[in-house]
């Protein structure tokens, strides 16, 4: 065989061809199906991988796509979401990632702004596409992919993927990009306070994942990871989908988180690691102990936003080990690697990588453990944020070469971050700043509690600044919160000041798909009046 001395490793679709011819039977990744009954794990290798994303690559050129032109991948956690992801680096179309949950104007503007030209959607999905498709004329073509247990009585009018994978020969796709700056991916910031920004994501991310699979998550060749979080979210690439494929560690995904049924699926697959984010953490330890909590072969669980009030319980129950970590899809990263450093701290930035301060608002430093913002600077090269479409935005977010992250935090006399709250959002009443993670976790204990967010609204006395707090509760399957039984354990295990004003019902919470409350819809929905909502005062 000829070497192929012309492709670039920093690409991930050279990358692959290398692999498959390598070690076309190395077992990469594992979609597992046991939420569907009957239903065998699909296993990609890296031979596979190549060839039949090699063939959605042609399936593209065919329907007329070219270099830059955008598409849509709607579907959970697929194999099928992976192969069209790795499609477009070998002819240089970019991927829009799109959170399953998208509908009607949301759904509308990600296809619009990104200008998308075709999508490709699980057929569980196509109403909700169809739906809004006549209003988005730039999108020609539309391929389905039909999986186990998706079924539908209307006609399909659009090509099957399936049936693309399924050819035996096609016409093979020489790979056409050669610019490791080229796009690769536009991933949509989740639009907690507006319409959710186009982040440009190039080739040389790649590069990127391996320096910090390397540095920071250290997996071993007998590792077996594990995600549930969406693939359209940059976590899950990071930590899982992309630190597979460039080491050859095996990863399990599962089509879409499950906080009850994640530590089963870790047992019967041997998976050694897995990711979260700190509202999923929460969730996970809600659910009723089990003897066998301690019996599962993870050691470590690598989180973004553990809540400090369960971090060393959390690690004590399911004897595992946390390794937070810090970042966003613009940039800015740190981590807190296992027993190292004081727990609650996201951690420092990784040595001659980028540079933290924590600065008011006049861009001043601020001394140690006092709240200023977070911004970060890039050691070498620019500091930059590339918006699609937006140059304003990107000029703000890296006013003066700092990336300005929105975040507050405080920085101890070591060196170690924490972070507080989002900028703007912080909660105070009757002049104590307020942990909403305490207050979620005491709720959280009762039996009947599935899910907690504990958000502010403007305090009724009128005082400037001064929230009263809402505990949004959801509960789990078959069960019902008794408000009366809630504000009596909260006035038995919380300081007076810390007890919720407010009791809000809902069958589930309002999740971005990085699993952060919508606090946002939750207020946009509160009244004092509703039906779901109980006051403290009457109880």
């Amino acid at each position: 065989m000829a070497a192929k001395t012309h492709l670039n490793q920093a690409i991930i679709s050279h990358f692959l061809e290398l692999k498959a011819d390598a070690h076309p039977d190395k077992e990469i990744l594992v979609f597992e199906n046991s939420s569907i009954p009957h239903t065998p794990d699909e296993v990609l290798t890296y031979g596979r991988i190549y060839e039949d994303s090699n063939k959605i690559a042609r399936a593209f050129l065919d329907a007329g796509l070219e270099k830059g032109d955008a598409y849509g991948v709607f579907m959970r956690n697929h194999a099928e979401f992976v192969l069209s992801m790795l499609a477009g680096p070998v002819i240089g179309t970019i991927m829009v990632p799109i959170d399953p949950r998208s509908r009607g104007e949301r759904l509308k503007f990600l296809l619009t702004n990104s200008n998308a030209k075709a999508v490709v959607v699980s057929l569980e999905f196509l109403p909700a596409l169809e739906a809004v498709l006549a209003d988005l004329p730039a999108i020609k073509t539309v391929w389905v992919v039909q999986k186990p247990g998706q079924t539908t009585d209307s006609p399909v009018n659009h090509p099957h993927l399936n049936e693309i994978l399924e050819k035996d020969s096609w016409e093979q796709v020489a790979q056409q990009n050669m610019d490791v700056r080229h796009p690769m991916q536009i991933i949509y910031t989740s639009g907690t306070t507006g319409d959710p920004k186009g982040v440009m994501i190039r080739n040389n991310r790649f590069g990127m994942f391996t320096i910090v699979t390397r540095l920071v998550w250290k997996y071993k060749p007998s590792d077996i990871l594990y995600t549930g979080l969406s693939l359209t979210h940059g976590n899950a690439q990071a930590v899982t989908l992309f630190p597979a494929l460039g080491t050859g560690v095996k990863a399990v995904i599962s089509p879409k988180f499950t906080k009850s049924r994640i530590w089963d699926i870790c047992r019967t697959q041997g998976c050694t690691s897995f990711s979260l984010l700190g509202g999923m953490m929460a969730g996970i330890f809600n659910e009723p102990p089990k003897d066998i909590d301690t019996a599962n072969p993870v050691k470590t669980v690598i989180s973004a936003g553990t809540p400090h009030a369960i971090w060393q319980d959390f690690e004590n129950r399911y004897d595992t080990k946390i390794l937070e970590w810090y970042g966003a899809v613009e940039g800015g990263f740190a981590c807190k690697p296992p027993d190292k450093g004081p727990i609650g701290s996201f951690g420092k930035p990784l040595p001659g990588l980028m540079e933290f301060r924590v600065v008011n608002e006049n861009d001043e430093p601020v001394p140690p453990n006092t709240p200023g913002e977070l911004i970060v600077k890039m050691n070498k090269g620019d500091t930059t944020v590339d918006y699609l479409g937006n140059k304003e935005a990107s000029d703000a977010k890296t006013r003066g070469g700092w990336l300005r992250t929105g975040d507050m935090v405080t920085r101890d006399e070591q060196g170690w971050y924490f972070f507080q709250h989002r900028k703007g959002s912080e909660l105070r009443r009757a002049g104590d700043f307020i942990q909403p993670d305490h207050i979620e976790r005491v709720m959280g204990e009762h039996k009947d509690v599935s899910e907690v967010c504990v958000y502010g609204i403007p305090a009724a006395s009128g005082a400037p600044g001064e929230s009263d707090l809402v505990a949004a509760l959801a509960p789990f399957e078959g069960r019902t919160i008794d408000p009366g039984k809630i504000f009596e354990k909260c006035r038995q295990d919380l300081e007076p000041n810390f007890v919720p004003s407010f009791l809000q019902i809902k069958e589930t919470i309002p999740k971005t798909i990085s699993e952060k409350a919508l606090d946002r819809i939750l207020k946009n929905e509160f009244s004092p009046d509703s039906d779901n909502v109980f006051c403290v005062t009457d109880y």
